[in-house]
């Protein structure tokens, strides 16, 4: 392995910069969410004027900015573990178990659904759906789209994070500490 580390280790630096850049953009998603928001609140109470359209664009902007965070919350460490006994592992340990749980368990349920949600997009799509839960009926496609990026992403960071895991693994070698997130 030692051999073939820098080449990895490049790897998982062009993954983990490409997964930092595309949280940043996501996160900029948060200031349309809170204008349309902040809209909406002056409208309805200091106006009496609600809108047709905030409700959609909340509940898509908020759905967005959730599912595409998902492989910056990934590659940060802030997706829920059961870290009872996690933590008192040795740094191998925690690579075994980190690489089978990706190859066994990541790797094929993002898989399946990525087939699920772009043949639902892509469905949604050819039919030119409409939401049905406001008069002002926007196209779901967009939103659908959502999902199958999402996919994409989290695979994308979880190769980075499989060959962290292997590396650890072999070496007993972090090459990346988790943030310890609390609540």
């Amino acid at each position: 392995m030692a051999g073939q580390s820098p080449g990895l280790i490049k790897t998982v630096r062009v993954i983990d910069k490409f997964t930092d850049t595309t949280g940043v953009w996501v996160a900029w998603l948060n200031v349309p969410l809170v204008l349309a928001v902040s809209f909406e609140v002056i409208s309805r109470y200091a106006f009496d004027a609600p809108t047709i359209w905030s409700f959609d664009v909340t509940y898509m902007l908020y759905g967005t900015i959730f599912m595409l965070g998902a492989a910056y919350a990934l590659h940060k460490g802030a997706h829920i573990r059961t870290d009872f006994f996690y933590e008192k592992w040795s740094a191998q340990t925690k690579g075994i178990v980190d690489s089978i749980s990706y190859l066994v368990f990541f790797f094929p349920s993002i898989i399946m659904l990525l087939a699920a949600s772009g043949s639902e997009a892509w469905y949604s799509y050819t039919i030119s759906e409409t939401s049905e839960q406001t008069p002002w009926r926007p196209i779901l496609w967009p939103y659908k789209t959502v999902v199958p990026l999402t996919c994409v992403l989290l695979l994308i960071q979880g190769v980075s994070e499989t060959i962290k895991s292997v590396y650890a693994w072999r070496t007993g070698i972090e090459l990346e500490h988790k943030e310890k997130i609390e609540i």
